[in-house]
């Protein structure tokens, strides 16, 4: 069975360091709670509001060991007039066994607003 993972989390600076630090933060917690090996990742999909631009946070993948060749894009949200900004999206696609509403969905930040009805890992 193919299900999604979301997570999300806000940075205070648009700066390349920042970005990366975290989503790779971000990242690792979803991978950490939902038991994710790289091997049963079909795609990651990261998203960034307009206001983000120094850095793909899809690179942060590359520095958890064994995600080489795990397929990962970089994209921007829709500017929507209120949205939450400094806001990086995660959208991940594994292989599981897991029922969808045992899926561990991460927000972080600012962006715990988002969901906090989903969300089970809410600090850093």
């Amino acid at each position: 069975m193919i299900r999604g993972i979301r997570g999300a989390t806000t940075i205070k600076d648009n700066n390349r360091q920042e970005i990366l630090t975290a989503t790779e933060q971000l990242l690792r917690d979803m991978i950490t709670e939902n038991h994710i090996e790289a091997a049963d990742v079909a795609q990651v999909v990261f998203s960034v509001t307009d206001d983000i631009d120094a850095a793909f946070p899809a690179a942060a993948a590359r520095q958890i060991d064994g995600w080489t060749f795990v397929p990962v894009m970089s994209m921007r949200e829709i500017p929507v007039p209120g949205s939450l900004p400094m806001c990086i999206r995660i959208l991940m696609t594994v292989n599981t066994t897991v029922k969808q509403e045992e899926i561990n969905h991460v927000y972080q930040n600012g962006a715990i607003v988002l969901r906090p009805d989903l969300s089970t890992v809410q600090g850093k």
